[in-house]
């Protein structure tokens, strides 16, 4: 009797990366503290209590038992397109906003509206891999543009312009960054934006980290306000990040309104609606908690300047690239892979990274350290740590 089969599109992708490196503390004996984990992107301090409050009091509310909007909840996407207005400078209005169940189900939604099998989406080299294996199991062929060190990780123009060909449906690009939290200057989006209009392709940026890039920077960038953006732009965001809440699943798209039409086809498939308790909670948070953001934005930012004083102190290690939440760290163990360094650095030093190789090809000198999960003492530790693991 033959056996049924399994998609072979899912089952040639790799296992999940996360679950693999946690299974690393196991080998760590304790004997320099306890373990640093530098893995996953979470919040490293509580939501704010009022958060918990509001959400309490949703979760118990008969009202968001049921189901509501495919788009979202209206007062959600009227206040996020209020904030978001406000951010870029631009007139986004409710119509423009479609809530979703976390980011990478924002991402998962978009790409299936506007690629298919036998399309290609353009990626960047690193890149985000729930993106590329997103794109894989859909039968989306993914072509890489290679952001090099020398660059910052940013990608050139000329090499985006060269990888559009036929074919080729969409431009996905995460700033800032993940994994190296390299932030993409407004010249090169306008740059980027540019070219995707000229070749008829969209342009999806994902901006899940964007509340903890410098406070005195302005505007991220000005795409929303060019006219006709709606065209061929897609905004992708995570409250998770923010808002300290990753368990309870919910992001947003900012598009034009034909797009989310297409997208709340894709969204009563996948799940009908956002979890609605987690999304009335947001709609009273979003007004409410913007000095209490911008505090943890600061705090983020002392994060990232006490891992570039340790790093830079220890012999053999240097950044890269840094921003909002990542770091993407150059280690010294020329002769060892990026992911037997990874596993070493947890098994003898208690330092859970990210090995650079699950982020695409070339990058085996290299580990992702997610520092915002740690505070300032504790990465303030590190130093002892690379330095015992580099001899």
């Amino acid at each position: 009797m033959p056996s049924p089969r399994i998609n072979p599109l899912v089952a040639t992708l790799s296992a999940p990366p996360i679950p693999e490196v946690q299974a690393w503390k196991k080998a760590y004996d304790g004997s320099l503290g306890p373990l640093i984990d530098l893995s996953q992107a979470v919040p490293g301090y509580p939501p704010h209590a009022d958060m918990l409050r509001w959400l309490g009091e949703a979760a118990g509310s008969v009202a968001l038992a049921g189901y509501g909007d495919i788009e979202g909840e209206p007062d959600l996407r009227a206040a996020y397109a209020s904030w978001v207005s406000n951010v870029y400078a631009a007139e986004i209005g409710p119509a423009n906003i479609h809530i979703t169940s976390g980011c990478n189900q924002a991402f998962m939604a978009a790409m299936m509206a506007i690629a298919g099998p036998g399309d290609a989406v353009l990626l960047t080299n690193p890149c985000y891999f729930n993106h590329e294996t997103t794109l894989a199991m859909s039968g989306v062929e993914v072509r890489y543009v290679t952001c090099d060190a020398e660059n910052g990780f940013l990608p050139e123009p000329a090499a985006v312009e060269a990888m559009i060909s036929s074919g080729v449906r969409a431009l996905a690009v995460v700033t800032p960054n993940n994994p190296t939290g390299a932030t993409y200057p407004d010249g090169l989006l306008q740059a980027l934006f540019g070219l995707c209009r000229e070749h008829g392709i969209w342009m999806i940026v994902d901006e899940t980290y964007r509340d903890f890039l410098p406070l005195d920077l302005g505007r991220p960038h000005g795409l929303f306000a060019s006219p006709g953006w709606e065209d061929n732009l897609v905004g992708l965001y995570s409250f998770s990040k923010s808002f300290c809440i990753p368990g309870h699943r919910v992001g947003a798209i900012t598009a034009g309104e034909a797009v989310v039409e297409q997208i709340a086809k894709v969204m009563d498939n996948l799940q009908i609606c956002a979890p609605r308790p987690p999304q009335a909670a947001l709609a009273r948070a979003i007004p409410a908690l913007g000095d209490w953001r911008r505090a943890n934005t600061l705090e983020i930012s002392a994060r990232a300047s006490a891992l570039r004083d340790v790093v830079t102190g220890v012999e053999g290690w240097d950044i890269a690239a840094i921003g909002a939440y990542f770091a993407f760290v150059r280690h010294p163990f020329h002769n060892l892979s990026s992911h037997e360094a990874a596993h070493r650095l947890a098994r003898d030093a208690g330092v859970i990274t990210i090995p650079g190789s699950f982020f695409g090809q070339g990058l085996e000198r290299y580990l992702r350290v997610a520092f915002a999960n740690a505070d300032v003492s504790t990465i303030g530790g590190l130093g002892g740590r690379f330095a015992s693991c580099s001899g």
